[in-house]
């Protein structure tokens, strides 16, 4: 399961020098959500992420909750056998089943992992384009198909779906060189939360006999 939590941060982060590009309706409709979510202060989300590879017989499922201040490196990302948090300097990665905590620095470069951008992948590194509406959930949505400006990256194309009026993310599928297909639907979002900032540290006191791995 490590590979599907690392899959979000990967998503995230996959940013480039180059600006987006792509045709009017969805630079529009792009504008709009950016302009959404650059406005809160802070967000929570949960969603459900399903992995499905043909090839390799591979199909698996997972639900997690996101919380995140914007404009920093502070998140918080729950899922099922794992913990990703982020005070802006460290960063801990909590592996439930082994009983450990891997502690690194954060990287605050323009490239920085952090899985908020995830609503905001779309802004640096790719080419987009309007496909059309649809439903999904019972939701009307457009859907925007990205592609990256660098041929190189592992990861292939990414499919938007943006709620119609709410003009939030409320699902993105990306497909990757391996034939992994990657499905984050958003089930609820939640903007301006109240949360307090121990929210984005590691407490080991309330984790008794966790192995700590620093790695700083």
């Amino acid at each position: 399961m490590k590979k599907l939590l690392t899959l979000l941060v990967v998503v995230s982060a996959f940013l480039s020098t180059a600006h987006a590009q792509g045709d009017a309706k969805a630079k529009t409709i792009l504008a709009e959500v950016s302009k959404k979510y650059r406005s809160y202060t802070m967000l929570s989300a949960n969603f459900t992420m399903n992995l499905e590879n043909a090839k390799a017989k591979v199909k698996e499922a997972q639900k997690g909750t996101l919380v995140a201040k914007a404009n920093s490196n502070k998140y918080k990302v729950t899922m099922t056998n794992q913990e990703l948090i982020s005070d802006g300097k460290s960063q801990w990665i909590y592996l439930k089943n082994d009983g450990e905590v891997q502690i690194n620095n954060v990287d605050n470069s323009e490239e920085a992992l952090n899985p908020a951008k995830l609503f905001t992948i779309y802004e640096k590194g790719f080419k987009y384009s309007f496909s059309g509406e649809s439903t999904v959930n019972g939701k009307p949505v457009y859907q925007i198909t990205l592609t990256p400006v660098d041929g190189k990256k592992q990861l292939t194309k990414v499919i938007l779906s943006v709620h119609k009026t709410a003009k939030n993310i409320v699902r993105a599928i990306i497909y990757d060189k391996g034939g992994s297909v990657y499905t984050y639907s958003v089930d609820s979002f939640n903007p301006n939360v109240k949360v307090t900032e121990s929210v984005f540290t590691f407490d080991a006191k309330k984790y008794p006999g966790v192995e700590i791995v620093d790695l700083r």
